[in-house]
């Protein structure tokens, strides 16, 4: 099937939470398949600590109080300010972990429902060669719209992992995949559902931040966003990662930047030289090559919140 020919789903059950993005689809008329609610039960709400200072969030948790938990908030700094970070308040409020994770693509050509596209059953991308001004700087596979969840991109910073119905253990790559299948915004099976996310224990002393560049000033779908986390001992950088998200069809890593950085001095000159590796193997479309002042810029304003 062409680009041109949409096919929306009309079998396919959905799963739905709070239902604010499932809502919005269905409303345009790209989602008609039959809904199944999620039941919340006390392994799917709910944030749990180990004795060790690890953490557990239930895939139902709203963002809202993820944002709001001190605990989150001093354990886990860059997921607290991703949360609070997203959306508006009122969505914040009723959407889920889970559900940001499980998202649909925000791009404009998928959420019309007269435009056909590899999402939708269709053989092409119509944003190559249509409107991209917001999409992917780093061209990984067919589909060239971002992945639309900032939790998965603070989630891969932090070596989360995610457990649902059928599997224990999944990562973010093991979850999204590495964007080169332009057909699916995950590689969920059908039928399986998210339940928990699990964080390791956070290192001692350790420092985060998250940042994320919009074009106003509030309750906007970001260009380009980072959650970095390091030590900083002794005026040097350790246990360095930084993740970016809207530059890519699924979260990266900018694992350049971490090598640059690792071992080195905290320090203006350093980070200056390391958030220019950020651009390593990106290859902008046509419109988003703005993008990539803008994914340099943020590196190096998070990483300077973090050696200060």
């Amino acid at each position: 099937m062409s680009a041109s020919s949409p096919t929306i789903a009309g079998s396919v059950p959905e799963f739905r939470a709070a239902g604010t993005d499932l809502s919005e689809r269905r409303r345009s008329g790209v989602s008609r398949g039959p809904i199944v609610d999620l039941p919340v039960t006390s392994g799917t709400i709910g944030i749990d600590w180990a004795a060790d200072g690890s953490a557990r969030i239930g895939a139902s948790t709203t963002i809202s109080a993820i944002a709001s938990d001190q605990r989150i908030r001093d354990a886990y700094p860059g997921i607290a300010g991703a949360a609070q970070g997203l959306a508006t308040p009122q969505i914040r409020h009723l959407a889920t972990l889970g559900g940001n994770l499980a998202q649909r693509s925000r791009c404009w050509y998928f959420r019309n429902p007269q435009i056909g596209c590899l999402k939708k059953g269709g053989s092409g991308c119509p944003a190559r060669s249509g409107n991209h001004l917001y999409h992917a700087v780093f061209d990984l596979g067919p589909c060239v719209a971002p992945h639309p969840s900032t939790m998965a991109m603070a989630l891969l910073a932090y070596d989360a992992t995610i457990a649902t119905d059928h599997r224990s253990r999944l990562s973010i790559p093991d979850l999204l995949g590495n964007g080169t299948n332009g057909a699916a915004d995950n590689a969920l099976e059908p039928g399986e559902r998210i339940e928990a996310i699990s964080f390791p224990a956070p290192l001692a002393s350790e420092r985060a931040d998250y940042k994320r560049a919009i074009s106003r000033t509030y309750a906007e779908w970001p260009l380009v966003e980072i959650c970095a986390r390091a030590l900083v001992s002794g005026g040097i950088f350790q246990h360095v990662r930084i993740a970016a998200g809207g530059i890519a069809p699924v979260p990266l890593r900018l694992t350049a930047c971490e090598a640059a950085l690792e071992g080195k001095p905290a320090n203006a000159e350093v980070i200056a030289q390391a958030a220019q590796l950020a651009t390593s193997g990106a290859k902008p479309l046509p419109m988003t090559g703005y993008k990539l002042e803008l994914l340099v810029g943020l590196v190096r304003d998070v990483m300077e919140r973090i050696a200060k």
